[in-house]
């Protein structure tokens, strides 16, 4: 993380998230780079609703604004997610559209976003891209998908992007090297950030014959496209 946004994270006393147990682990952290101005225990943590973490911010119309009272009061507060960049991705826009409706500044800071880190180590078009988020976990529907998203992405030279939650990683690339054209271009890009970072970018004929394997844990991003 950058170390401006790390001073900033230190000097905040309210925050809202997607855990409150993980956000505390997360800013005894922080402390260690950029010595906290309130300490953990008095800070004020609100956490967002199951519900948004499920479905997402949009579905159900989720209104934030009541979590931004302390804002109102003329408080800075942070929006912090899990992993990656709140609002892109992961939770959080729902906050950010209730701040900008309240009249709250919103000032978002750099930090690690895993899909635009995967699309600029694909080798695939970055000038036109769409991230369409998970596709379907049925085998029939997830293939019937995946064949619809590569011949967008074959028409319109559009990268298309897209996850999948932890041990479904090897499935979704079965289903992948099944169903895509030979020339198709795959990447892949796991553990971002992380020491064991991994990342393969080659055709639909190439994965097959190199026979690579993903680790089945470790978050990835799969990116398609000619």
């Amino acid at each position: 993380m950058p170390i401006r946004t790390l001073e900033i994270a230190a000097s905040l006393s309210h925050w809202i998230c997607e855990n409150a147990k993980s956000t505390r682990a997360y800013l005894k952290r922080v402390g260690e780079v950029c010595p906290l101005r309130f300490p953990i225990q008095s800070q004020t943590l609100l956490e967002l609703p199951r519900l948004v973490h499920k479905k997402g911010d949009h579905q159900g119309n989720f209104d934030a604004r009541h979590l931004l009272d302390a804002a109102l009061a003329g408080h800075a507060m942070g929006l912090v997610s899990e992993a990656g960049m709140p609002a892109v991705a992961d939770p959080g826009s729902s906050v950010v559209r209730a701040a900008h409706d309240l009249g709250v500044q919103v000032i978002p800071l750099v930090g690690p976003v895993s899909l635009l880190l995967a699309l600029a180590c694909s080798g695939l078009n970055g000038q036109s891209f769409a991230f369409v988020g998970y596709v379907p976990t049925d085998p029939t529907d997830r293939a019937v998908r995946l064949k619809a998203l590569e011949a967008l992405a074959l028409k319109t030279l559009q990268t298309q992007v897209f996850i999948e939650t932890p041990y479904r990683n090897q499935a979704m690339l079965n289903t992948l090297l099944h169903n895509l054209k030979p020339d198709t271009r795959l990447a892949t890009s796991s553990g971002l950030t992380l020491a064991n970072a991994v990342n393969y970018s080659a055709n639909i004929a190439t994965w097959q014959q190199q026979r690579w394997t993903l680790d089945n844990a470790t978050p990835t991003v799969f990116c398609i496209g000619p």
